[in-house]
């Protein structure tokens, strides 16, 4: 049954959430979590979290149960706002330790203090906070993930949310009249243009649910059937509704703008989509969770046969892009260096971790004395003479599968902590989709035998689902430089003759 809610009551429900929040004892910077399904609630309970001056956390439904016991307890939650399709998967996580006092939208059953919605929707729908809420307070954390195998919190302010809000509107002219399409999950940076920008215009979202994401053709449908004007989703999602979805037989008539962002969109897709819909305009959207969005390219015409890729384009406003050597030096013309960016939806820094923090900033100092920070994105761009910015690849290890960031590092990292591993490697490849996926050798200890199905399981309990490989071998031993380390290079090459 489609469910609908208007901003007058998304006031009146979110202050209810507050005073609930309130009346359990949350204070100013709390950080509580929010474990839904794609839902109505869930926008209430962002806004009630971020009203009530506490922090929200979005946590993956998908994720394993002990990624999630360390989220909860990585943030020092107190409450939990979820609902009753989740009780058997937040029984099993509250089984084992964790710093949570109670569960908000749970019918009871769990052993475990809770509250219904019913019960929350009895609380007032008026509120005043008692604190002081400033634009530089943290808003959320999403959390990514990180190098060593444990997730890292990234700490999103009021302000940077807001100003995330403020340049999409101007950007996209996005107005009280557009429907906008919400695919994303709120783990998702991507999630923010509905839940952030919508609100802030006045438009109205559309949140695909679990049903729609599931079945392209549903997907499609929603498309169609909703009126929507501006669809803001990874490519794969794109490319599955043209591929099984009969995209492109759909009446698209109200549709003007496709946005796309987390990897790279193939040309020979895009093409389709423009050829049938010649009045969308579609725009390549990058930047990191960190930054949110930072440069933004409206790609001008359909792509030619035998274009390989798409550009990154320019900074949006309120933004600066630099790119530097490997020495931290400012690189002119079209040489190939990192991409550093300083933006008004920067990143406050990650959750308890300053070290991190520090290390993925850079500082750049003027003759005046002052400073500008920048975040350090990691990404190879080179600039061309036009001034666009073209995406070469990583300095690191990490990768993206489906939107998702992955660091190899972390899977790597995963699979040696199992008792009979002694080495590890991990790659990305292109599937029939054209779309990364990840492929992982090991080699066993001495005296030890494992399965492939065990060590997947093994895997499937330790890691989201998108960074769990598709295709693990055994060997005896890997390809080594002339130093000795492992070579996935030709790990690559020969991943066939294994």
């Amino acid at each position: 049954m489609n469910k609908s809610l208007t901003f007058s009551a998304l006031k009146d429900k979110m202050n209810q959430v507050a005073n609930t929040l309130h009346s359990l004892g949350i204070q100013k910077g709390d950080r509580v979590g929010i474990y839904m399904n794609r839902c109505l609630e869930t926008a209430i309970a962002m806004y009630g979290i971020m009203q009530a001056g506490a922090v929200y956390v979005p946590l993956d439904i998908k994720a394993p149960e002990d990624r999630i016991r360390f989220l909860i307890n990585d943030c020092g939650m107190k409450i939990l706002i979820s609902q009753r399709q989740q009780k058997g998967k937040i029984k099993n996580i509250l089984n084992a330790g964790v710093s949570l006092d109670m569960v908000l939208g749970l019918d009871g059953g769990t052993d475990f203090p809770s509250l219904n919605w019913d019960k929350i929707e009895e609380a007032s729908k008026g509120f005043t906070c008692p604190f002081t809420i400033m634009e530089r307070d943290v808003a959320y954390i999403i959390y990514t993930s990180g190098s060593t195998g444990a997730p890292k919190g990234i700490m999103h302010t009021h302000s940077s949310g807001l100003a995330y809000a403020r340049l999409t509107a101007d950007l996209y002219d996005i107005t009280e009249k557009d429907i906008i399409g919400n695919h994303a999950p709120i783990i998702f940076d991507i999630s923010t243009l509905g839940y952030f920008t919508a609100p802030f215009t006045g438009a109205c979202t559309i949140i695909a649910t679990d049903a729609h994401t599931i079945f392209p053709m549903n997907m499609a449908k929603l498309m169609q059937d909703e009126g929507i004007t501006i669809w803001y989703s990874v490519p794969l999602a794109v490319i599955q509704m043209i591929q099984r979805g009969s995209l492109l037989e759909m009446d698209l008539e109200k549709l003007r703008q496709i946005l796309y962002g987390g990897e790279p969109f193939p040309p020979k897709f895009l093409r389709a989509f423009m050829m049938r819909f010649p009045q969308v305009k579609i725009a390549n959207v990058y930047g990191p969770a960190e930054v949110n969005q930072c440069t933004h390219y409206n790609i001008p015409g359909i792509p030619s046969e035998d274009q390989k890729s798409i550009p990154l384009g320019g900074v949006w406003g309120n933004t600066e892009a630099l790119v530097i050597d490997e020495n931290d030096q400012e690189i002119q013309g079209e040489g190939i260096g990192e991409l550093l960016i300083r933006s008004a939806t920067m990143m406050r820094g990650y959750w308890q971790n300053p070290e991190l923090t520090e290390k993925g900033l850079f500082n750049r100092k003027s003759g005046t004395g002052t400073s500008d920070i920048f975040y350090r994105t990691g990404d190879l761009v080179k600039v061309d003479q036009d001034g666009i910015l073209h995406f070469l690849g990583r300095k690191d290890h990490q990768v993206k599968v489906r939107g998702y960031r992955v660091e190899l590092d972390a899977v790597e990292t995963t699979l040696v902590s199992h008792e009979a591993v002694l080495e590890a490697a991990a790659f990305a490849v292109k599937d029939k989709e054209d779309e990364n996926a990840i492929h992982s050798a090991i080699v066993l200890k001495d005296g030890f035998t494992l399965g492939k199905e065990e060590l997947s399981l093994f895997l499937k309990l330790k890691l989201p689902f998108y960074a769990v490989p598709t295709e693990i071998k055994i060997l005896k031993d890997f390809p080594r430089t002339g130093s000795g380390k492992v070579s996935r290079t030709a790990l690559k090459e020969k991943w066939s003759d294994y």
